[in-house]
């Protein structure tokens, strides 16, 4: 597959200037999907200090980009890291633990949009219990 992506085609039907369309990222390895995958998008918004959710999982692949703000985004395996307004964040789902989305800022408020792709009749967060965060404690990055 190539990395070339070509997404200002001309418009012979248009009269006014085309669009301005700037790749902000691309992910390789996408896992497959479910076929009958339900696709959901929500915006979420954090109030100052928010930790955001609860450890979790998802049942397919989130892709995400922060509106505003700054988010603390951590997976399973990797270190936590902070995402600003603009940038995008991705995560495979399934087993993979999402163990951080909360506001990095402690005084204003953060928002993201995410895309996710959920097996049918999963709920879209699956909580993971202290019994399991404990045993997978080892796939867990350093803490700073």
């Amino acid at each position: 597959m190539s990395t070339q992506h070509d997404h200002n085609l001309p418009n012979p039907y248009a009269d006014g200037p085309p669009p301005q369309i700037d790749l902000l990222s691309t992910v390789t390895g996408v896992p497959q999907i479910h076929e009958q995958a339900e696709a959901m998008t929500i915006h979420v918004t954090l109030p100052p200090g928010s930790p955001g959710a609860p450890p979790h999982r998802h049942s397919g692949p989130a892709y995400g980009y922060v509106l505003k703000g700054e988010i603390v985004f951590e997976l399973e395996g990797e270190p936590e890291r902070v995402v600003k307004a603009g940038e995008t964040f991705w995560e495979p789902g399934g087993d993979v633990i999402h163990y951080q989305d909360g506001n990095h800022l402690i005084d204003g408020e953060s928002q993201f949009v995410v895309t996710m792709f959920c097996v049918p009749g999963q709920p879209m967060l699956i909580p993971v219990s202290a019994e399991e965060l404990a045993e997978r404690k080892s796939r867990r990055a350093p803490r700073p």
